[in-house]
């Protein structure tokens, strides 16, 4: 969708294409309450500061709607189609590892183990849940609310385009 269509969709249309970013309600109603924005850069400062301050509760929202690293999204939902696109296929060997990986990230920290994975192979994701195992909670809490801010702005990068005239997002 291009920025000029977003900023005129009335704003609940605007917060279903929001949602699926980051199923946070304070923070799509933030980032809808915003517009217009002149251009995409813009929109993603405003979602960015938007996000900073995500409390635990936003974040334990939004990892209900997220799957295991690994497993692929099921249903036609926006959001599983974004996650079906995000995540690399593993080798099979890797692909168990990061199954135990999950396993163990869970029943140490209580919530699904979330990485940006957009950009990633398998075996950096691998990587990644194995430092981040090494993690005491309040800094595991810390590093998923930061890798669900990365999520949330590739997500609304990639669904908002950039008019190719930029006097078509002015309103």
């Amino acid at each position: 969708m291009d920025l000029a269509t977003f900023n005129a969709l009335p704003a609940a249309d605007a917060a279903a294409t929001v949602r699926p970013c980051a199923d946070v309600d304070p923070w799509v109603d933030t980032v809808v309450a915003g517009r217009p924005f002149l251009c995409r850069d813009t929109l993603l400062l405003h979602a960015m500061r938007a996000a900073a301050d995500w409390t635990a509760a936003d974040v334990d929202a939004a990892l209900a709607h997220h799957p295991r690293i690994g497993e692929r999204a099921s249903g036609d939902s926006a959001e599983a189609r974004l996650s079906r696109t995000e995540q690399p296929t593993a080798a099979e060997a890797t692909a168990a590892r990061i199954a135990e990986g999950n396993a163990a990230y869970e029943a140490k920290f209580g919530r699904i183990f979330l990485v940006r994975a957009a950009g990633r192979t398998a075996e950096e994701i691998l990587a990644n849940l194995t430092e981040r195992l090494a993690n005491d909670p309040a800094t595991e809490a810390l590093v998923t609310a930061e890798q669900l801010r990365q999520i949330a702005l590739l997500r609304l990068e990639t669904l908002i385009e950039e008019p190719a005239d930029p006097t078509e997002a002015t309103p």
